[in-house]
Formats: C-alpha cells, structure tokens, sequence
C-alpha cells in the first residue's frame, strides 16, 4: 500500500466518575469540553468496550480537534471502576501551567525514576507526564502517546511497514511514530512482562481520507492483521455519519481510522458541550424524562 495520510486525533479513556475525571482534565490538565453526546446503547463498533448499556462520550483537549490530539472520556453507566493493565504508558503534555494548578490543588504530583517531566494520574489511573515548559509556537501541548508492547520489532514492521507511520526516533527500547507534521506521536516502547490489556483498555484513533479506509483494510487483512471491526457506518443522532474500521496491532492495541471529511464534520466544537456534560455529571439522562 502506498503512503497514508494520517492525522492524530484522539485516544480513548474508560472512566468511572465523570465528576473527578471532570475537575482532573479542566481544573487540574487546564483542558476545555469540545463536544458532548449521549448514547441510549453501545456503539456497533465498541467505542465504548464491550458494553451494550446506556454511555456517555466527551471530548477534552487544548483546541479543536482539527488541530489538537484530544482525549474521549467514555463513561459506561452503571461501571464504576475498571481493572488497570500495563498496556497504556501515559500522554506527555509541554505546559507552564499544570503543575502550578496541581500545587493550588494540593493534586499528587510525583517525579519518576529515568523519566523526564512530572507524573499526575488520573483518578482511574491513567498516567500523564508533564513537562514544565512552553510549548513551541502552533505546537499543540499534547506531545505523545505512549503505548507499551511485548516485541518491539514485530510492532516496529506492523505500525511503520503495515500502517505507514514515519520513524521520528528510536532507541534499543523504543520507538516513536508519526503521520507527520506538527501532530502529537505514537511512541511505542517494549517491556518485559507480557502485555495485560485488562478492563481498562483504550483506543487510539486517527483520519484518513475515505478513499484509503478500503485498501488499509485489505492491507491489513493481506498480512494477517486483526480487523476488530470491519470497515463501517456509524451515525451519531443529529450529526455528521462516519465511516471507520478498527484494527488490532500484535499485542491488541485497538486503533481506530476515520474518515477525515466526515469526522471532520461530526467533530465541530459544541459551544454548550461544557454545559451540557455539566447537566448529566451524577444523573442518568435518560431516567430524567
């Protein structure tokens, strides 16, 4: 398959309170709610696990997502907690103001051994590493991903020879990905105990033109990929129809890839998204009518 235009855009979270998770991404992180939707039941192609139930989708971040890597925060009603795996290593985000509000906050910051910038978790435990600089100019704060693996080499030949992401660096322990430009990497980095997924397992999700969905699919399907959900439709109620196909890398790393001109339309910033998400913090929507 020839070059992919890819585009970052989002990784998943699983959370268990919408109201810590919501003081920990805005009041602690400093991000803003883009959009907020509500679903009566799950998502066809499991964008919120393997939960057929009512849930909820937010999307958080630094700017709109046609230029920023955002975070969705998936809320199962009903599902308080999740088990943690070892799958997930933590976002890196450049910023002079997170530890500052931590500190007001008397928020747990932590320094880790070998590791630059300062560890704030999550309340479901999710890791985010802060480095207590400006980000450059038209550099979004959100700077990686990090995704552990078991064989750096069979993920190395599925994510850069398969997916065609673009080698930025790399070590004997890790390896960091791009689809180019100004946009957050991938930095996959091996690790000595198998990899355990568990409950909590996200997703990693990027655009591409349509006209590419179909023979990434087939690429993938042609090396013996997994697809988790073959390529399609999924209407959100009132907004732009999207198509995606889902797919699985060697250690079950789910990865999403859109369509970038109906995301692109599903995507737009809701003014009253904060508003809205505020309204259903504690309550269950659709018990309210």
């Amino acid at each position: 398959m020839s070059a992919i235009s890819g585009r970052a855009l989002h990784y998943v979270f699983k959370i268990g309170d919408r109201a810590k998770n919501s003081f920990f991404f805005r009041q602690i992180l400093g991000m803003t709610v883009l959009r907020h939707e509500e679903f009566k039941e799950g998502c066809d192609a499991a964008c919120n696990g393997p939960y057929d139930n009512r849930w909820s989708k937010t999307m958080v971040g630094y700017g709109p997502e046609s230029s920023h890597f955002v975070i969705e925060l998936t809320y199962n009603y009903g599902v308080s907690s999740y088990e943690m795996g070892n799958d997930f290593g933590g976002v890196v985000i450049h910023s002079k103001d997170i530890l500052s509000r931590a500190a007001e906050h008397s928020y747990p910051v932590k320094q880790v051994a070998g590791r630059a910038g300062s560890l704030l978790t999550s309340p479901d435990g999710y890791k985010f590493f802060v480095i207590d600089d400006q980000p450059s100019a038209n550099s979004d704060p959100v700077q990686s991903v990090e995704l552990n693996v078991s064989d750096l080499k069979n993920s190395r030949k599925y994510w850069h020879d398969l997916l065609r992401m673009n080698v930025l660096e790399e070590s004997e322990g890790s390896l960091r990905l791009s689809y180019g430009g100004e946009q957050a990497s991938l930095q996959i980095t091996q690790i000595a105990e198998p990899v355990n997924r568990a409950k909590a397992y996200g997703r990693i999700a990027f655009a591409i033109p349509t006209a590419q969905q179909s023979p990434l699919e087939e690429a993938v399907k042609a090396a013996g990929g997994a697809i988790l959900t073959p390529l399609i439709t999924l209407d959100t109620p009132g907004k732009a129809t999207v198509s995606v196909v889902i797919l699985g890398d060697p250690d079950g790393h789910e990865i999403c890839f859109v369509d970038e001109e109906g995301f692109g339309a599903l995507s737009q910033v809701e003014p009253d998204g904060a508003q809205r998400l505020d309204n259903y913090i504690g309550k269950d929507p659709f018990q309210q009518k």
